[in-house]
């Protein structure tokens, strides 16, 4: 069973940068496909990026296509998501989340494909 927990959020001004960290316990955890989501009030939870088990593959939402970045460490169980040139309506709860898919050749970008959860991070972007 992974166990996930997420760290970094707070609050920054728009135009600025934060990274969100995924630390990652229990199983063979390079085995697995990481992905990052966010759920604002009131709002569904959203798919931002994924990287596959090696972090040949990865994937991003258009709305954080070339602010965002996630990369992974698989020595240190750690998977990153860096966040430049935020903007207020990328404030909300951010979640990593963890996934064996069939194909870890294709980029997995739904909540139901996904197994495990952490207990998610605030952050809050200032305009």
């Amino acid at each position: 069973q992974v166990q996930l927990v997420e760290s970094g959020g707070g609050l920054v001004q728009a135009g600025g940068s934060l990274r969100l960290s995924c630390a990652a316990s229990g199983g063979t955890v390079s085995s697995y496909t990481i992905g990052w989501f966010r759920q604002a009030p009131g709002k569904e939870r959203d798919f931002v990026a994924t990287i596959n088990y090696g972090g040949s593959v990865t994937y991003y939402a258009n709305s954080v296509q070339g602010r965002f970045t996630i990369t992974r460490d698989n020595h240190k169980n750690m998977v990153y998501l860096q966040m430049n040139s935020l903007k207020s309506e990328d404030t909300a709860v951010y979640y990593c989340a963890a996934s064996l898919p069939e194909d870890p050749g294709r980029p997995i970008y739904l909540v139901h494909e996904y197994d495990h959860w952490g207990q998610g991070t605030q952050v809050t972007v200032s305009s």
